[in-house]
């Protein structure tokens, strides 16, 4: 008897097994999970002054994290400033040669009119009235010249301008600013060392949102269309099982590749795969890299 209960109790049991095989839908695809990296790198050579960064720190957008020396910087910036105070210093010069030349100018005008109007009376020799001509043409070209020589310090000054305002942006990019909200990834640059322009000093992601990465064959394209909600599994332990969460397709490829040999699809093994990408909020469960499969979710 005790053998007869036992056996029913396996079949029993093995028959709810088959029936949850059966009833359970297989996934339609396979891939991994990302997230988009950020590499932050230094915008200016120098020591580094400060870098408050580690790996797992939670950063705002704008957030003021590091300092690259900005001795040098700061006195090109003061240089640049002293030359163009020179400049304007000459051109306030040239400007005040102007009214002169202009007030000269008047004066001399005045005294032709006077001198043409006794030269007509008689009164005024030609002499007398061909100087204040000359005088008058030499004083016009003088005040031309002085135009000229103002134009050019003008152009000078707004050249020295742009100089300031290009080592001013030179020296604002020796703070560090985060560019993105996220989490930092990983370091590469320390407090004390020096850095050169383009050189790495950390990444970080957001991973509030990550992008579960698939890969579906040529004959479940039809199936799939970008906007569409999807169900995204993931393994947890084997307490636990398959959790599954909800996602949303964001992108599929326009043309197709090799299948890469790390990737599954439901098919099997297929020459030419479509990668497509599903956007899924993460809880805190999800990590780069972590295997994920997705399901067509049924009306």
């Amino acid at each position: 008897m005790k053998t007869i209960r036992y056996f029913s109790l396996w079949a029993m049991g093995f028959l709810v097994i088959l029936s949850c095989t059966r009833t359970e839908k297989p996934s339609d695809a396979y891939g991994n999970f990302e997230a988009v990296e950020i590499m932050v790198s230094a915008m200016a050579p120098g020591a580094l002054l400060s870098l408050n960064v580690d790996q797992g720190d939670q950063l705002y957008e704008g957030q003021l994290v590091g300092l690259i020396d900005t001795t040098e910087a700061s006195i090109r910036v003061e240089q640049a400033k002293a030359q163009q105070q020179a400049i304007m210093a000459r051109l306030l010069n040239v400007k005040a040669q102007r009214e002169v030349h202009d007030q000269q100018l008047a004066n001399l005008s005045r005294d032709y009119d006077r001198v043409a109007s006794l030269y007509r009376e008689g009164a005024a020799t030609l002499k007398q009235k061909e100087d204040l001509e000359g005088a008058i043409a030499l004083t016009a070209k003088q005040l031309q010249a002085t135009l000229a020589q103002a134009t050019s310090i003008e152009a000078e000054a707004r050249a020295v301008g742009q100089q300031v305002m290009q080592l001013e942006e030179a020296k604002k990019k020796c703070f560090i600013t985060n560019p993105s909200g996220g989490t930092v990834l990983s370091t590469y640059s320390r407090k004390g060392e020096t850095v050169v322009y383009g050189k790495p000093l950390y990444k970080i992601a957001d991973l509030s949102n990550m992008e579960l990465k698939v890969y579906i064959s040529g004959r479940q394209l039809a199936g799939f269309t970008i906007g569409q909600p999807i169900e995204v599994i993931i393994d947890q332990t084997a307490e636990q099982g398959n959790s599954s969460l909800k996602g949303e397709i964001t992108w599929i490829s326009a043309s197709s590749e090799f299948t890469p040999k790390t990737i599954q699809t439901r098919d099997e093994r297929v020459d030419l795969v479509y990668a497509m990408k599903v956007r899924v909020q993460n809880d805190g469960r999800l990590k780069i890299g972590m295997p994920g499969e997705i399901r067509i979710l049924q009306p």
